[in-house]
Protein backbone atom coordinates (compact mmCIF):
# COMPACT_ATOMS: atom_id res chain seq x y z
CA UNK A 1 0.00 0.00 0.00
CA UNK A 2 1.40 3.45 -0.92
CA UNK A 3 2.76 5.85 1.83
CA UNK A 4 0.07 8.77 1.21
CA UNK A 5 -2.79 6.17 1.20
CA UNK A 6 -1.76 4.70 4.40
CA UNK A 7 -1.31 8.75 6.30
CA UNK A 8 -4.72 9.70 4.00
CA UNK A 9 -6.35 6.34 5.64
CA UNK A 10 -5.11 7.30 9.17
CA UNK A 11 -6.14 10.98 9.39
CA UNK A 12 -9.81 9.95 7.85
CA UNK A 13 -9.61 7.76 10.83
CA UNK A 14 -8.68 10.23 13.48
CA UNK A 15 -11.25 12.58 11.81
CA UNK A 16 -14.03 10.12 12.50
CA UNK A 17 -12.82 9.55 16.06
CA UNK A 18 -12.86 13.34 16.83
CA UNK A 19 -16.68 13.69 15.72
CA UNK A 20 -17.92 10.95 17.93
CA UNK A 21 -15.70 12.75 20.83
CA UNK A 22 -17.21 16.13 19.99
CA UNK A 23 -20.48 14.11 20.28
CA UNK A 24 -19.67 13.03 23.70
CA UNK A 25 -18.34 16.89 24.28
CA UNK A 26 -15.23 15.55 24.70
CA UNK A 27 -12.89 18.59 24.21
CA UNK A 28 -10.25 18.05 26.36
CA UNK A 29 -9.02 15.21 24.62
CA UNK A 30 -9.66 16.34 21.75
CA UNK A 31 -7.51 18.84 22.28
CA UNK A 32 -4.19 16.72 23.14
CA UNK A 33 -4.58 14.54 20.24
CA UNK A 34 -4.60 17.73 18.00
CA UNK A 35 -1.75 19.64 19.68
CA UNK A 36 -0.16 16.25 19.43
CA UNK A 37 -0.62 15.63 16.04
CA UNK A 38 0.00 19.76 15.20
CA UNK A 39 3.36 19.81 17.43
CA UNK A 40 4.46 16.49 15.39
CA UNK A 41 3.01 17.66 11.95
CA UNK A 42 4.71 21.21 12.10
CA UNK A 43 8.04 19.85 13.18
CA UNK A 44 8.66 17.44 9.59
CA UNK A 45 9.60 20.87 7.75
CA UNK A 46 11.64 21.75 10.13
CA UNK A 47 13.80 18.73 10.77
CA UNK A 48 13.60 17.73 6.86
CA UNK A 49 15.59 21.47 6.69
CA UNK A 50 17.82 21.12 9.75
CA UNK A 51 19.06 17.69 8.07
CA UNK A 52 21.53 19.84 5.78
CA UNK A 53 22.90 21.82 9.18
CA UNK A 54 25.14 20.20 12.06
CA UNK A 55 23.90 22.49 14.73
CA UNK A 56 21.96 21.05 17.27
CA UNK A 57 20.65 23.61 19.44
CA UNK A 58 16.85 23.33 18.09
CA UNK A 59 16.70 19.43 19.23
CA UNK A 60 18.34 20.02 22.45
CA UNK A 61 16.17 22.55 23.66
CA UNK A 62 13.31 20.56 22.25
CA UNK A 63 14.30 17.72 24.09
CA UNK A 64 15.65 19.59 27.47
CA UNK A 65 12.23 21.34 27.49
CA UNK A 66 9.97 18.09 26.32
CA UNK A 67 11.41 16.02 28.98
CA UNK A 68 11.40 18.51 32.01
CA UNK A 69 7.84 19.91 31.10
CA UNK A 70 6.92 15.86 31.11
CA UNK A 71 8.56 15.10 34.51
CA UNK A 72 7.32 18.31 36.29
CA UNK A 73 4.01 18.06 35.09
CA UNK A 74 3.58 14.05 36.07
CA UNK A 75 5.15 15.13 39.13
CA UNK A 76 2.63 17.56 40.21
CA UNK A 77 -0.68 16.27 39.15
CA UNK A 78 -0.40 12.51 38.43
CA UNK A 79 1.79 11.80 42.07
CA UNK A 80 -0.77 13.24 44.07
CA UNK A 81 -3.78 12.20 42.86
CA UNK A 82 -1.84 8.55 42.92
CA UNK A 83 -1.82 9.05 46.48
CA UNK A 84 -4.23 10.41 47.23
CA UNK A 85 -6.83 7.25 45.98
CA UNK A 86 -4.23 4.80 47.81
CA UNK A 87 -0.28 5.83 49.10
CA UNK A 88 0.63 1.89 48.58
CA UNK A 89 -1.28 1.22 45.54
CA UNK A 90 -0.50 4.20 43.90
CA UNK A 91 3.71 3.86 44.69
CA UNK A 92 3.09 -0.17 43.00
CA UNK A 93 1.35 1.66 39.99
CA UNK A 94 4.45 3.91 39.33
CA UNK A 95 6.83 1.17 40.01
CA UNK A 96 4.90 -0.99 37.56
CA UNK A 97 4.74 2.04 34.84
CA UNK A 98 8.13 2.59 35.10
CA UNK A 99 8.72 -1.33 34.39
CA UNK A 100 6.15 -1.03 31.41
CA UNK A 101 7.91 1.83 29.92
CA UNK A 102 11.01 -0.19 29.97
CA UNK A 103 9.12 -3.10 28.60
CA UNK A 104 7.67 -0.90 25.66
CA UNK A 105 10.78 0.89 25.01
CA UNK A 106 12.74 -2.41 25.22
CA UNK A 107 10.97 -4.65 22.93
CA UNK A 108 9.68 -2.05 20.37
CA UNK A 109 13.07 -2.25 19.21
CA UNK A 110 12.18 -5.39 17.75
CA UNK A 111 10.35 -3.46 14.71
CA UNK A 112 13.45 -2.64 13.74
CA UNK A 113 14.32 -6.01 12.24
CA UNK A 114 11.04 -6.04 10.69
CA UNK A 115 10.23 -6.19 7.02
CA UNK A 116 7.51 -4.03 6.35
CA UNK A 117 8.21 -0.90 3.67
CA UNK A 118 7.27 1.45 6.64
CA UNK A 119 10.79 2.79 8.04
CA UNK A 120 11.51 1.45 11.51
CA UNK A 121 11.47 4.64 12.64
CA UNK A 122 8.01 5.51 11.80
CA UNK A 123 6.51 2.22 13.43
CA UNK A 124 8.81 2.70 16.42
CA UNK A 125 7.02 6.26 16.90
CA UNK A 126 3.80 4.96 16.33
CA UNK A 127 3.77 2.29 18.80
CA UNK A 128 5.04 4.18 21.20
CA UNK A 129 2.35 6.82 20.45
CA UNK A 130 -0.38 4.53 20.62
CA UNK A 131 0.59 3.41 24.70
CA UNK A 132 1.09 7.02 25.21
CA UNK A 133 -2.59 7.48 24.00
CA UNK A 134 -4.28 4.60 25.44
CA UNK A 135 -2.49 6.02 28.86
CA UNK A 136 -3.53 9.43 28.54
CA UNK A 137 -7.40 8.15 27.52
CA UNK A 138 -7.87 6.10 30.72
CA UNK A 139 -6.64 9.26 32.50
CA UNK A 140 -8.73 11.44 31.79
CA UNK A 141 -11.20 8.72 31.07
CA UNK A 142 -10.90 8.57 34.97
CA UNK A 143 -10.51 11.73 36.10
CA UNK A 144 -12.22 14.04 33.45
CA UNK A 145 -12.09 17.27 36.00
CA UNK A 146 -8.01 16.76 34.79
CA UNK A 147 -7.11 20.15 33.67
CA UNK A 148 -5.43 20.25 29.99
CA UNK A 149 -2.15 21.77 31.39
CA UNK A 150 -1.29 18.25 32.02
CA UNK A 151 -1.94 16.19 28.59
CA UNK A 152 -0.43 19.40 26.62
CA UNK A 153 3.02 18.80 28.51
CA UNK A 154 2.71 15.01 28.65
CA UNK A 155 2.60 15.16 24.78
CA UNK A 156 5.17 18.02 24.71
CA UNK A 157 7.72 15.55 23.91
CA UNK A 158 5.95 14.63 20.29
CA UNK A 159 7.23 18.10 18.24
CA UNK A 160 10.87 17.53 19.61
CA UNK A 161 10.38 13.32 18.47
CA UNK A 162 8.41 14.33 15.00
CA UNK A 163 11.69 16.75 14.32
CA UNK A 164 14.61 14.31 15.07
CA UNK A 165 12.83 11.76 13.28
CA UNK A 166 11.98 13.55 10.19
CA UNK A 167 16.17 14.97 10.29
CA UNK A 168 16.66 11.49 10.34
CA UNK A 169 14.81 10.61 7.35
CA UNK A 170 15.33 13.10 5.51
CA UNK A 171 19.49 12.58 5.82
CA UNK A 172 18.77 9.00 5.09
CA UNK A 173 17.01 10.34 1.74
CA UNK A 174 13.71 8.69 2.35
CA UNK A 175 9.84 10.93 3.05
CA UNK A 176 9.55 12.05 6.57
CA UNK A 177 5.88 11.93 5.20
CA UNK A 178 4.99 9.03 7.19
CA UNK A 179 5.86 11.08 10.23
CA UNK A 180 2.30 11.91 10.36
CA UNK A 181 1.60 8.28 11.52
CA UNK A 182 2.35 8.50 14.77
CA UNK A 183 1.65 12.62 14.77
CA UNK A 184 -2.14 10.55 14.25
CA UNK A 185 -1.18 7.72 16.93
CA UNK A 186 -2.38 9.58 20.24
CA UNK A 187 -5.61 10.43 18.91
CA UNK A 188 -6.55 7.13 17.70
CA UNK A 189 -6.09 5.54 21.08
CA UNK A 190 -7.03 8.15 23.72
CA UNK A 191 -10.31 9.30 21.93
CA UNK A 192 -12.07 6.09 22.18
CA UNK A 193 -10.61 5.05 25.45
CA UNK A 194 -11.59 8.35 27.21
CA UNK A 195 -15.19 7.41 26.63
CA UNK A 196 -15.43 4.10 28.42
CA UNK A 197 -16.47 4.15 32.02
CA UNK A 198 -13.97 3.74 34.44
CA UNK A 199 -15.22 2.47 37.96
CA UNK A 200 -14.16 5.00 41.31
CA UNK A 201 -12.34 2.99 42.52
CA UNK A 202 -9.72 4.17 44.97
CA UNK A 203 -7.18 0.98 44.14
CA UNK A 204 -8.16 0.90 40.70
CA UNK A 205 -7.74 5.04 40.20
CA UNK A 206 -4.25 4.12 42.38
CA UNK A 207 -3.00 1.94 40.17
CA UNK A 208 -4.46 4.01 37.06
CA UNK A 209 -2.78 7.08 38.15
CA UNK A 210 0.58 5.60 39.33
CA UNK A 211 1.11 3.46 36.43
CA UNK A 212 0.25 6.57 34.18
CA UNK A 213 3.18 8.87 36.43
CA UNK A 214 5.76 5.52 35.69
CA UNK A 215 5.14 5.75 32.22
CA UNK A 216 5.69 9.49 31.45
CA UNK A 217 8.81 9.59 33.88
CA UNK A 218 10.05 6.67 32.12
CA UNK A 219 9.26 8.58 28.39
CA UNK A 220 10.63 11.90 29.95
CA UNK A 221 13.56 10.31 31.35
CA UNK A 222 14.57 8.50 27.96
CA UNK A 223 14.08 12.37 26.49
CA UNK A 224 16.95 13.46 28.77
CA UNK A 225 19.25 15.11 26.30
CA UNK A 226 22.05 13.02 27.30
CA UNK A 227 25.35 14.21 25.26
CA UNK A 228 27.73 11.90 26.16
CA UNK A 229 29.99 10.15 23.45
CA UNK A 230 27.77 7.54 21.65
CA UNK A 231 24.29 9.13 23.49
CA UNK A 232 21.58 10.22 21.54
CA UNK A 233 22.66 13.87 20.85
CA UNK A 234 26.66 12.86 20.01
CA UNK A 235 25.26 10.43 17.35
CA UNK A 236 23.13 13.36 15.40
CA UNK A 237 26.50 15.22 15.14
CA UNK A 238 29.86 14.98 13.24
CA UNK A 239 32.07 15.29 16.00
CA UNK A 240 34.61 13.36 16.57
CA UNK A 241 35.55 11.41 20.12
CA UNK A 242 38.00 13.66 20.99
CA UNK A 243 35.85 17.09 20.92
CA UNK A 244 34.80 17.35 24.40
CA UNK A 245 34.74 21.06 24.43
CA UNK A 246 32.00 20.69 22.15
CA UNK A 247 29.56 18.41 24.13
CA UNK A 248 30.38 20.28 26.75
CA UNK A 249 28.59 23.45 25.34
CA UNK A 250 25.71 20.94 24.58
CA UNK A 251 25.50 19.43 28.04
CA UNK A 252 25.33 22.86 29.71
CA UNK A 253 22.27 23.50 27.17
CA UNK A 254 20.92 20.92 27.57
CA UNK A 255 21.12 21.13 31.75
CA UNK A 256 19.53 24.44 31.17
CA UNK A 257 16.56 23.83 28.66
CA UNK A 258 15.47 20.66 31.18
CA UNK A 259 15.10 22.93 34.14
CA UNK A 260 13.42 25.74 31.97
CA UNK A 261 10.66 22.94 30.75
CA UNK A 262 10.47 22.14 34.28
CA UNK A 263 9.90 25.71 35.66
CA UNK A 264 7.64 26.34 32.72
CA UNK A 265 4.85 23.77 33.92
CA UNK A 266 5.15 25.21 37.22
CA UNK A 267 4.69 28.39 36.63
CA UNK A 268 1.82 27.80 34.35
CA UNK A 269 0.30 25.24 37.43
CA UNK A 270 0.94 28.35 39.77
CA UNK A 271 -1.24 30.77 37.73
CA UNK A 272 -4.07 28.40 37.03
CA UNK A 273 -4.44 27.11 40.71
Amino acid sequence: MPDRVVVYSTLFILCVFTFIAMLMSNWKVIGISWIAFASMAAAIPMGVKAAAQHRLNHLIAGYGLASGAMITSAAIFLVPTAMNHHPVYGGLGIALGIMAGFAIHTLNHGLTHTSSSIDPVVLELTSHALSAGLIIGIVYAAMPELGLLLGIAIVSHKGPAGYAASRRLAKQGKSAVLILLPASAIGLTALPVSLLNIPGNDVVNALIFGFATGVFFHVAIDFLPECEVGGKIHRETNLEHDEHHKLDQYRQWAVLYTFLGGLAVFLAWYMAY
